[in-house]
């Protein structure tokens, strides 16, 4: 890995900087991965009070050797850590919008059945209110059913794109240990 210390003859040494905008949660994955493509950590901050994302601030020095391969690994790397999100969100929009159809359907039996009552339409009323009223109750249970049923899914794919950061970083290490000797 290069010092970032190091200067040249004249005692300047140019940096290229980098913002990178993520989830709190990934944070932790670009503050582990990005120093092993010759990124320094400058800085990090909220995007906004009260904000999912977090921006870190990265440099590196401009005269980086093998630059051109350690930035094709870090576009392998981007593209891991985003498949990686695409397939958390997915946990849970797919139980998420289920859960919703199933209460929006609810919510109409229970209009029907207060159309009903105010026609005086007593047993209709009754034969509208059961689903009505399930449709407001089942959503909680399908979301957690379809939710846990996705995580199952999705666990042995995102572990296997966290092993693919892994190997990335590590064959960039390499190259950037090698281009330091």
């Amino acid at each position: 890995m290069t010092n970032p210390e190091r200067k040249n003859e004249m005692g300047f040494i140019g940096y290229e900087y980098k913002d990178q905008v993520c989830s709190r949660e990934m944070s932790s994955v670009y503050l582990d991965g990005y120093p092993n493509f010759g990124w320094i950590p400058e800085d990090t901050a909220l995007t906004s009070a009260g904000a999912k994302t977090i921006s870190i601030r990265f440099k590196r020095d401009r005269k980086i050797r093998n630059k051109a391969e350690l930035t094709r690994l870090q576009r392998q790397f981007d593209a891991c850590a985003d498949e990686i999100v695409r397939l958390t969100r997915a946990e849970t929009s797919g139980a998420a919008i289920l859960a919703f159809t199933i209460g929006l359907l609810g919510t109409a039996f229970l209009a029907g059945a207060t159309f009903a009552y105010l026609g005086g339409l007593f047993p209709l009323m009754v034969l509208l209110a059961i689903p009505g009223f399930a449709g407001w109750i089942l959503p909680y249970f399908c979301y957690r059913n379809s939710y846990d049923k996705k995580c199952r899914e999705t666990a042995p794919l995102i572990e296997r794109k966290y092993d693919e950061i892994y190997d990335v970083c590590e064959k960039a290490n390499r190259l950037l240990s090698a281009a330091a000797e």
